[in-house]
């Protein structure tokens, strides 16, 4: 097995502001092949770097990863302990109560012995663009900095805005507004706010040109009406605009709206009945023009050899 720098993984991935869940093995019983300690990470596509068991394991955290991913949102829980064991609770057995925080799953594939695997989603935190240098422009970079946000100061209108930017304001008075805003509504960032009087931003924004539907997603004068006076308090009122105005969904997508992300697709393995996630790299086999998912090899070289065994109740 190749040796995979799982930090230098990570520190690529949180540069990259790419989404990942955080897994770790930590507690092992045996046969089990993992140990306490053992680590990967599991990518938004459903790759995983690096090892926390077996591939019937690997099946069983990547649904899961994935699952916590899709709900990995400020407002959402960002973790869980994930149990696998190899024995299914006998019919007779009350159900387990649930546990805050920890999913168990009955994992038959499992070569024996039960793992816990801490997973924890990784995902970045809102990014806020911040043009200008004058005293508003500083307050919004310190004080979203402290609030957890990403913040990124721009002096000059050539601002090269990712896909994922939740915010852009202009806080220059006078500098390279136009350029910036025009910019900021071409990408499509939910919040676009201007640092001006209501009468120099209505000036400001009959000068771009646009349509008015773009120019209604403009705020400004941007920020609260809280009554703020100085440089810190107007930061404050932008900040909590964006903060009610921020989209609720995972993974920085551009969906607006209150709506749930979806689930991530699955599937279930027609011979051992466990759930899977259906990923690019997925252990799949085209029978009766449709395609089957696996858990691992083995349920899938057991449904090859006699699929109709498998599907008789199906």
């Amino acid at each position: 097995m190749p040796t995979v720098d799982l930090h230098g993984a990570e520190e690529g991935l949180r540069s990259g502001r790419t989404p990942f869940v955080a897994a770790t093995v930590v507690r092992a019983e045996r046969p089990t092949s993992a140990k306490a300690g053992d680590r990967a990470l599991v990518l938004p596509d459903g790759r995983i770097e690096g090892f926390v068991g077996g591939v019937c394991a690997e099946s069983t955290v990547r649904l899961h990863a994935l699952r916590l991913l899709e709900a990995g949102r400020p407002d959402a829980d960002r973790a869980l302990l994930l149990r696998i064991t190899p024995d299914a609770p006998d019919p007779g057995e009350p159900i387990p109560v649930p546990v805050d925080g920890q999913v168990t799953v009955a994992n038959p594939c499992l070569s024996g012995g039960t793992l816990e695997i801490f997973l924890e989603a990784m995902v970045p935190p809102p990014l806020v663009f911040v043009l200008g240098e004058a005293p508003v422009a500083r307050s919004l970079v310190a004080l979203g900095a402290a609030l957890g946000y990403e913040m990124r100061a721009a002096s000059g209108p050539d601002v090269a805005l990712p896909a994922d930017v939740a915010a852009v304001v202009v806080a220059s008075h006078g500098r390279d507004e136009e350029a910036v805003l025009a910019a900021a509504l071409r990408a499509g960032v939910p919040y676009v706010g201007l640092i001006a009087s209501r009468r120099r931003g209505t000036a400001v924004l009959a000068g771009l040109g646009l349509d008015p539907a773009d120019l209604d997603r403009v705020r400004t004068p941007a920020g609260l009406d809280i009554g703020a006076r100085t440089a810190p308090e107007i930061a404050l009122s932008v900040l909590a605009e964006i903060v009610a105005a921020q989209p609720r969904v995972a993974l920085g997508a551009s969906v607006t709206g209150d709506e749930p992300a979806p689930d991530p697709a699955e599937a279930v393995d027609p011979v051992c009945g466990m759930t899977v996630a259906v990923v690019v790299d997925a252990l799949t086999l085209e029978h009766g023009g449709r395609q089957w998912y696996f858990c691992g090899p083995g349920c899938r070289d057991a449904f090859a050899a006699d699929p109709d065994r498998y599907l008789a109740g199906g």
